[in-house]
């Protein structure tokens, strides 16, 4: 006899009250909406992508700047998921001038990191995926923070970190999920909207 974690669906309640199942495909993906958002830290920077340099870091920036919106208007792409339990499934693309760039997660020596890949988002995943991540409330008391837990390992957050005076984007590891570490705060606002953090 298997132990293995299989995941179904009622699907009919049949004659004798027989309930009658379908067996779902884990962690497959479908495109619901797309929002169009900035992504902004606990210090209220704004996230900005420089896929020239490989780098994304929370930067202050004006507003002319971000009426641009090179490199920081996010497109949030929202999918419907067979395991809504974990959160609300999403992935982040980005324009740069003329090029689009999604945010993926790879390994490298040993260590989870966040990259922007050149190519569109896909409208539907099949299995499991390195651009998903779970959308969560950051606490049960801030319903406009937001932290992102990278579908592939539980515990990993998108965060950010210093380094040579820069606000980096990293994946963080939480040794708890309700930690409440205000480096993995992300608040997302549209063009003339700010927040008080």
């Amino acid at each position: 006899m298997s132990c293995e974690l299989m995941v179904v669906c009622a699907v009919q309640l049949g004659e004798n009250l027989c309930l009658y199942f379908a067996e779902l495909e884990c962690d497959a993906f479908s495109k619901e909406k797309t929002l169009h958002r900035f992504l902004r830290n606990v210090n209220s920077q704004v996230l900005v992508v420089q896929p020239d340099l490989n780098m994304a870091a929370f930067e202050d920036v004006t507003d002319q700047e971000m009426k641009s919106g090179s490199g920081m208007n996010f497109c949030m792409h929202c999918y419907k998921t067979t395991t809504p339990s974990a959160g609300m499934p999403v992935a982040f693309s980005v324009q740069v001038e003329d090029k689009s760039y999604y945010m993926c997660c790879e390994e490298e020596h040993g260590k989870m990191i966040v990259r922007f890949r050149e190519g569109e988002v896909p409208k539907d995943i099949p299995g499991e995926s390195n651009i998903i991540f779970f959308k969560k409330t950051f606490t049960s008391y801030s319903s406009k923070a937001f932290k992102f837990e990278y579908s592939l390992e539980r515990g990993m957050f998108l965060a950010f970190e210093e380094e040579d005076s820069l606000r980096k984007l990293i994946l963080k590891k939480l040794p708890r999920e309700d930690e409440v570490d205000e480096t993995t705060k992300i608040t997302l606002t549209c063009l003339n909207e700010r927040y008080n953090l």
